[in-house]
């Protein structure tokens, strides 16, 4: 999985470089959300911009990153939905449980 990682005022941005977050390349992401918060990362964003389709195992992925997040006191927020991501996120309700933004820059200044 191409992800591309950059640290700003303590909070990490993850850049997904994939069309797809699915089956095939999910557990890649999980293993790479674990490391970073039991290295002590505790706020992170992922940009989705480039995901154009997510399957259960994707969603699966970013709830156990979520989880993860709560468990260190920390937070996971999202940014960059395309239109069909955003529309399983509906589905699914997960739009409920995710803090959800149009940009980084937004999700950036939620923090403060």
């Amino acid at each position: 999985m191409d992800i591309k990682t950059e640290h700003t005022e303590g909070i990490t941005v993850l850049f997904i470089r994939e069309d797809r977050l699915d089956a095939n390349n999910s557990e890649e992401l999980k293993v790479e959300l674990h490391r970073l918060f039991d290295t002590g990362t505790k706020d992170l964003i992922l940009d989705l911009k480039e995901i154009l389709f997510i399957d259960s195992s994707g969603l699966g992925v970013l709830v156990s990153g979520y989880k993860n997040a709560s468990t260190v006191h920390g937070s996971l927020k999202l940014s960059n939905l395309q239109s069909q991501v955003r529309s399983m996120f509906e589905l699914t309700r997960l739009h409920r449980v995710f803090d959800i933004f149009t940009t980084v820059d937004d999700a950036l200044q939620s923090y403060n």
